[in-house]
């Protein structure tokens, strides 16, 4: 097991610590790299391993609320996972723990004793864990090396941390970007060797899902060390644009191929496997070894490998190659190796992460063509709008991997979720010592970490008015200084801000700076609410396939009907959640979602309450009485409804304005 893997030996970790504090250096061998140059950082950062640490941020409710809506694909994807790892730990003083990229705890589950525990050292949700505030430990230095560790008892820069033993591995998008980390923290004393291979496992089983979800319809490679782990959770997945572009890829796929996260969005198929991708299509489905690549490590077993063809064709549109059509390879005589025909390309726009958004609805494909002229664009500003759930953050990411900038940087900012001292410090970056807790080496900040890519501000509404004047400035000089002063650094990216709030009603409140407004709204795309659009069933189609990709679920008629008439108040997240929820529920034989299958919730909104039941004790003949009375009223309603129903066309909106009623309640009562 690799140095960075296994706890310091007691006796070599009291002699590091004795020549860190006496000598601010430890020799060489004494600590893992890892750790010697998380040390390294944490005293660059002015941290003090003895006594009581700075006061570290906390985000309240509120932000934490916002955190995990921004993170919702990360955390929905983690919860299962979580909770199965929590099954491996349970009664032995651990918590399971998830992060975001930032260190930011967004979630945990465990032993509610040992909670307690760690919640004097701020270990619970809402508690930043970056090594800026924590020091060394296994969330915040799993993020600052980019790779899966474990800090053990005194290993912990600050001794305060040292009753814990933890095990951190980082959690990768498709796209090579690094969105969290997946965390086992617990007593000292109950240190397990195999706790890191458990979370490396739950961390490449979020992976996966994340994997799926996204490139559930490409061209998808799997690939495995034997051909019976091809299918299983212990694959890794590559995923293909249709002319050979490696677009996508989960840890363990990249591991296997010997690539890194740099080589999604760079490398093809040629370059890494030393043929074309029709080559490897023709071949079929069927498992088949495949040659090691030259990249990966030496004296290995050949790699399995299934190559499915996918249910749409993806381009990767390479600067290199000006979204051109690549020329067919020539035929060859080997007969393992014949060449097949491209498939067919169509004619309208090429498909790409963009193109795979659109599910049918008009208004929403009106809206992605629109964005789509822009796309190339940087010069002008996107301002999506949208109630919660839309998807303004999914449309983001797609027009940043769509673009010719999509192999740099997308850098999201939720400006609601950072504390307001933060935040300036967080976009802006700041010089050494600006102020009290800065980190001796300073920050960029996270519009110099844009540059050459995408800067994606969510929830811009929700900026500061004093933060709006600095960021307008950055925007007309394309220049940033940080804070504490020095240089101003030249900037380029593309901006992409998105808000809930309707950005003109803020500015005649006075919440929002007209100027910066204008400066932002290039183009504004207002996303349309789910009750307003008309492809309902194809994403019931896309999201059944995500949560259960191996069965071939299809909605009943009766449940279609009740979906059609919801409100939906949280868009295509509330319906992503009801499906996942109806999906896990279902017996394993189910082959339909039926109306029994839904959330009784969201039954009683469409469906209403059942009717009352008689008063218990009421005669006969009270009971005949009240029953005709009811009757009537309820005759005379129904007439009432008829007419004016009439009287509108058939208008149901109309129609429930004029009898002063909800729509949701004349639809009930229509039923």
């Amino acid at each position: 097991m690799p140095a960075s893997e296994a706890p310091t030996p007691p006796d070599r970790l009291r002699l590091a610590r004795r020549q860190w504090l006496d000598q601010g250096d430890v020799a060489e061998g004494l600590l893992a790299p890892p750790l010697q140059a998380s040390w390294a950082r944490c005293r660059a950062l002015g941290l003090q391993p003895q006594g009581r640490p700075q006061g570290a941020p906390h985000a309240s409710a509120a932000q934490l609320a916002r955190a995990l809506e921004h993170r919702h694909a990360l955390v929905s994807h983690a919860r299962p996972v979580m909770a199965f790892l929590n099954e491996q730990v349970q009664g032995s003083d651990n918590l399971v723990l998830l992060a975001d990229a930032q260190g930011l705890l967004l979630h945990a589950q465990g032993d509610l004793q040992f909670a307690d525990r760690a919640a004097r050292v701020a270990l619970r949700p809402g508690a930043l864990w970056s090594e800026q505030w924590r020091g060394t430990n296994a969330i915040g230095t799993a993020l600052a090396e980019g790779q899966p560790l474990v800090v053990h008892a005194g290993e912990h820069y600050l001794e305060r941390n040292g009753f814990l033993t933890c095990a951190a591995a980082p959690i990768a998008d498709p796209g090579g970007q690094l969105l969290g980390v997946l965390d086992i923290s617990g007593d000292r004393r109950g240190y397990h060797r195999h706790t890191l291979a458990l979370v490396r496992s739950g961390a490449r089983m979020v992976e996966h899902q994340l994997f799926s979800a996204r490139h559930r319809a490409g061209i998808v490679m799997r690939l495995h060390a034997q051909a019976e782990g091809l299918g299983t959770i212990t694959e890794g997945l590559v995923a293909l644009s249709e002319d050979g572009w490696i677009v996508g890829a989960t840890t363990a796929g990249l591991e296997l191929l010997g690539l890194t996260r740099h080589d999604i969005g760079a490398a093809t198929v040629e370059r890494v496997f030393g043929c074309e991708l029709p080559q490897l299509l023709a071949q079929g489905a069927a498992p088949r070894p495949l040659p090691r690549p030259a990249g990966a490590a030496g004296h290995a077993p050949p790699l399995w490998m299934r190559l499915e063809p996918g249910h749409t064709l993806r381009r990767h549109p390479s600067p290199s190659h000006s979204g051109a059509p690549r020329p067919a390879p020539p035929a060859v005589d080997d007969t393992a190796w014949r060449p097949v025909p491209t498939p067919p390309r169509a004619a309208a726009s090429p498909a790409d992460a963009l193109a795979a958004l659109d599910s049918g609805d008009p208004a929403w494909r009106a809206l992605l063509a629109r964005a789509r002229r822009v796309l190339d664009k940087p010069a002008i500003p996107l301002l999506l709008h949208g109630e919660t759930g839309t998807g303004k953050d999914v449309l983001a990411r797609a027009l940043h991997a769509s673009s010719a900038r999509r192999a740099q940087p997308f850098v999201a900012v939720n400006c609601a979720a950072l504390p307001e001292a933060l935040i300036e410090a967080e976009l802006f970056g700041y010089r050494p010592g600006a102020f009290t807790g800065a980190s001796r080496q300073g920050a960029p900040g996270r519009l110099r970490e844009a540059h050459g890519g995408t800067l994606f501000l969510d929830e811009i509404g929700d900026m500061p008015l004093a933060l709006q004047a600095r960021l307008l400035r950055v925007l007309e000089d394309r220049q940033v200084t940080p804070l504490g002063g020095g240089a101003p650094v030249a900037v380029d990216f593309r901006l992409i801000c998105a808000s809930h709030r309707r950005l003109k009603d803020e500015v005649a409140a006075g919440r929002f700076r007209e100027d910066l407004y204008y400066r932002l709204a290039g183009l504004t795309l207002s996303l349309p609410p789910l009750r307003e659009r008309t492809d309902l069933s194809e994403l019931l189609a896309r999201l059944l396939h995500t949560e259960a990709p191996d069965r071939r679920l299809e909605v009943d008629t009766e449940a279609l009907a009740l979906l059609t008439r919801c409100r939906w108040p949280g868009n295509v997240r509330q319906l992503a959640q009801m499906v996942r929820t109806a999906v896990a529920l279902l017996d394993d034989d189910a082959t339909r979602l039926t109306l029994e299958a839904l959330p009784e919730d969201l039954r009683a909104e469409v469906v209403g309450e059942a009717p009352l039941a008689p008063a218990a004790g009421a005669g006969a003949a009270a009971a005949v009485a009240a029953h005709a009375e009811v009757e009537d009223l309820r005759q005379l309603t129904d007439a009432r409804i008829r007419a004016t129903l009439a009287a509108v066309g058939g208008n149901v909106s109309e129609a429930a304005r004029r009898l002063g009623v909800s729509r949701n309640t004349l639809y009930r009562r229509v039923k």
